[in-house]
């Protein structure tokens, strides 16, 4: 049982490492909607690429329940709650995997 104990460790650490990194194209993307960027830079293509279909659901989400279609007042929450999903994903799920992986050691 060590060896699916040290498996499920592992795909903990790889989900953490995974959703860190999204953490920050999330944080990024955001602060590069505040300067308009170059639309045809790769960089700012690869961004609004990765980001924008996370968005768009959280928006749909959003204007179902509250009618305000992921924004207020001209502010577009969705990055607020996409960082607050990851971070819940972070301490809960890979918390609660790590602590099953040591149970299984």
């Amino acid at each position: 049982m060590f060896l699916f104990g040290n498996l499920i460790s592992a795909l903990a650490d790889i989900l953490d490492f995974l959703l860190g990194i999204y953490k920050w194209i999330v944080i990024i993307s955001a602060l590069l909607s505040w300067v308009n960027p170059d639309p045809y830079n790769p960089i700012v293509r690869f961004l609004y690429s990765v980001t924008e279909p996370v968005y768009y659901k959280v928006r749909y989400i959003l204007d179902k329940f509250t009618g305000f279609g992921g924004g207020f007042g001209g502010l577009d929450l969705s990055p607020i709650i996409v960082l607050l999903l990851i971070m819940f994903l972070q301490s809960f799920l890979v918390r609660s995997l790590h602590e099953l992986a040591f149970k299984l050691q």
